[in-house]
């Protein structure tokens, strides 16, 4: 193809003329023209940057300094205007901070914003339209007038260093990594069970035992064993302020997170006396199935997972030691937000504690919720009193909501609901769509917490339940994605889990809804992973991974299997190897494919001749069930709906990975009943319900399985119980009922929940989880 070039006799760059190609920019921007003339402006190391207003040199600063890191050479920066690089102020009417315009034109780059911020974010949009590979000294940006505002005010993301401590290099890439995406508040988490990370001048204990523990459990709660390793670190209060520095002048806000009254454990380590039972070891709480390592006697910071009953004591020493910490703490923050935390706070050494029960009468409070709502209280009122604002987690909203506080709804939806209907502010962080500890491959080759949320479902979220009324919108400031750390010990580790999905999350809370466009953002995914190479970050490719979707045939035979690339030019193939057969041929898949018998289905993606991405492996157990209607009495739990309703229960899949499968239906405290019409009489002996006893995780087997029969799916005969749980791979196993000679065409299945989980066990007093995947007749 013939190329027509024009060189034009500018100071700064080169502008050529050239076929248009689509800008990729995320999030996507509020208004986005490219010209119809395909003409491109040329930065070269002769370029110069322009500051035609004060206090921009931060934004040229940070310019220069990727352009450095990148591409090996900085501009010079001069005050005035000129052709280049210009970084100016225009009045732009929007009513959250961080608007801004972008031109590219014959002259050069022009960006304006409404105040230093706007300018910034506007760099951060001219990053995006450097050339995302390779280190070339002249970097070509197509013309473009971008005009860009933020939708929502708090646009967060989260860091767990209370289980792992990554360190100050990376904290300072990750805050580059938050400003990159347009985010704008970095919720660092401080204090854990597992470690204390933040020094405090007046108790150094905190950090000279409390930050450090003994060992850490092997592999997935409760472990295989302990690694026997000393690990912990913490952050010197000169670090702290270095690491705020450096986030503000990327515009991003830290809110530092002091838990209490529970997680708890490190600084309870550190001073026993703020205990309800000091003299209680911590070797008591820990549990069974967890390996420790070194010493066992007294107050020690926890090497495993979960939740633990040594809590803060409600004492007048307690308060005066937390008012004492966040007086250092608010000294080193200046957040008008301070995270408190107010989360899995378990009641039951309260509940033995005279002097909490005392407290309670003396107070007049309730019970042991009220006594965490008056904990809470204080700390709001002495926050208050140094004219800042708390944020908690939702749990704040046990025994009534402390009047300035800000909700963080993590347990789904709900807490913010709730909070934003008595006119309180809440920032909306549902586990099940952006908690990026979970897995984003069905296919994962290192251990995560578990759960599955996949690139476009982060992006399908909206912050703005349907359900919550419109005068009440505004009290939804915006979200967060939580990172926590249990299965992630290093920086790598942390950068796999957070991209791409963080560009995901950056869309949702930046654009303006209707500019949301999920096959328009998949267009932008290979770059966004050729800027991540450039970087040197590490990422998950798991959105090239073969997925497939079992659905009805609609005749009541088989099932029928839908295999889904949603990366384009890509070709899936498939072979299919039937139970006791020879190995099926390779087919390229075309159509959905109907499958009535058991054996192993392998898929995989192809580009360019090449297998890209993990295969999807689909291991068949077609049965007598396998297709048939079925109608679950109890919905199961939001955050645990299967993959694909109920019909999951009979799609002839069972899970083979334990927790962290996506294919778990949950009931939470309540009991399974299922009814499945196998659409004539068929002849059975085995009825088996998979399930899974992954205690760890507060999931329990049924205490028991009951069965029916009947010909109409009206009058109803019982046909058998069993107790007897056969636990086979991963926790995994199943529930059998035999019956000789059965015959019926419809069945009834109830599983009998485990109730309330025992004392001594993780979790205990809480209602058990109970989970099934599939239901056989054979």
């Amino acid at each position: 193809m013939r190329k027509f070039f024009v060189l034009l006799a500018v100071t700064s760059g080169l502008v050529t003329i050239l076929q248009a190609q689509p800008v990729h920019i995320v999030p996507e921007p509020a208004s986005m023209i490219q010209p119809r003339i395909a003409a491109r402006y040329t930065i070269t190391p002769s370029t110069k940057i322009f500051l035609d207003g004060s206090g921009l040199e931060k934004s040229a600063r940070y310019l220069n300094d990727y352009l450095k890191k990148i591409y090996g050479f900085e501009l010079k920066v001069e005050t005035g205007s000129g052709n280049g690089i210009v970084l100016n102020y225009e009045k732009i009417e929007y009513k959250l901070e961080g608007a801004y315009n972008l031109q590219v034109n014959q002259k050069g780059v022009y960006i304006a914003g409404d105040n230093e911020t706007g300018v910034f974010y506007g760099v951060q949009t001219l990053l995006q339209l450097l050339p995302a590979e390779g280190k070339p000294k002249n970097l070509s940006l197509a013309y473009v007038n971008i005009k860009d505002y933020p939708r929502f005010e708090y646009r967060g993301l989260h860091l767990d260093e209370g289980r792992h401590f990554m360190g100050k290099d990376f904290v300072k890439r990750y805050i580059d990594y938050i400003a990159f995406h347009k985010l704008n508040y970095f919720h660092w988490h401080l204090t854990e069970d597992q470690g204390w990370r933040i020094e405090i001048k007046k108790y150094p204990r905190l950090t000279e035992v409390g930050a450090w523990r003994n060992g850490t459990v092997i592999g997935r709660f409760p472990g295989t064993g302990n690694d026997n390793i000393r690990r912990g670190g913490f952050y010197t209060q000169d670090e702290i302020r270095e690491i705020v520095k450096y986030a503000a002048d990327r515009y991003v806000t830290i809110i530092p997170e002091i838990e209490m009254p529970g997680h708890a454990s490190a600084a309870i380590a550190a001073y026993p006396e703020l205990s309800c039972f000091p003299d209680e070891p911590t070797i008591r709480y820990y549990p069974k199935a967890s390996a420790w390592a070194g010493d066992s006697t007294g107050k020690q910071v926890i090497q495993s997972w979960g939740v633990y009953d040594d809590v803060f004591v409600p004492s007048e020493n307690t308060f005066k030691f937390l008012e004492n910490v966040l007086d250092e703490v608010l000294a080193l923050f200046p957040s008008k937000y301070i995270h408190i935390g107010g989360d899995e706070c378990p009641k039951e050494n309260w509940k033995r504690s005279e002097f909490c029960q005392q407290l309670i009468k003396e107070k007049g409070l309730k019970d042991e919720h009220g006594l965490q709502s008056y904990f809470i209280g204080r700390m709001e009122k002495y926050i208050n009193s140094k004219g800042r604002n708390i944020i908690g987690w939702d749990e704040i909203l046990e025994g009534g909501l402390a009047p300035n506080a800000l909700v963080m709804s993590w347990r789904g939806e709900e807490g913010g609901i709730a909070a934003a209907k008595e006119n309180h502010q809440a920032i909306m962080t549902p586990g099940n769509y952006v908690y990026l500890d979970h897995s984003q491959s069905r296919n994962e080759d290192s251990v995560t917490i578990g759960g599955f949320t996949p690139l476009e479902e982060i992006y399908g979220y909206e912050p703005i339940p349907a359900e919550l009324p419109a005068d009440k919108n505004d009290f939804i400031l915006g979200a967060q994605a939580n990172v926590w750390t249990e299965y992630m010990n290093n920086p790598r580790k942390v950068e796999y889990m957070i991209f791409p999905r963080l560009a995901a999350l950056s869309e949702l809370l930046w654009s303006p809804k209707d500019k949301r466009n999920w096959k328009q953002f998949e267009q932008k995914v290979p770059t966004l992973m050729h800027r991540y190479d450039q970087w040197g970050a590490n990422y998950s490719k798991a959105y090239f991974d073969t997925k497939g979707t079992v659905g009805e045939t609609g005749n009541n035979k088989g099932v029928q299997l839908t295999l889904e690339s949603v990366a384009p030019d890509v070709q899936a193939s498939y072979q299919f190897t039937a139970d006791g057969k020879a190995v099926g041929k390779k087919n390229h898949y075309a159509k959905p494919l109907v499958i009535t018998e058991s054996g192993l289905l392998t898929a995989w993606n192809e580009m360019g001749g090449k297998t890209v991405g993990a295969p999807a492996n689909f291991h068949f157990n077609v049965n007598k069930a396998t297709g048939k209607k079925i109608q679950v009495t109890t919905p199961p739990s939001k955050n645990y709906g299967g993959q694909g309703g109920a019909f999951g229960l009979v799609n002839g899949l069972r899970s083979d990975k334990g927790m962290s499968s996506p294919e778990w239906l949950g009931w939470h405290g309540e009991d399974f009943e299922a009814v499945i019409d196998m659409g004539a009489v068929q002849q059975f002996t085995n009825v088996n319900l998979h399930t899974i006893a992954a205690k760890g995780s507060w999931v329990y087997a049924p205490t028991s399985l009951e069965l029916w029969t009947s010909n109409d799916g009206k009058e109803w005969k019982p046909a058998g119980k069993s107790s007897a749980f056969l636990q086979m791979d991963f926790n995994m196993g199943f529930l059998s009922i035999q019956v000789p000679n059965g015959a019926a065409r419809y069945i009834k299945l109830k599983a009998v929940n485990f109730g309330e989980i025992p004392s001594g066990a993780n979790g205990e007093g809480k209602k058990a989880w109970l989970f099934v995947d599939e239901i056989e007749v054979i």
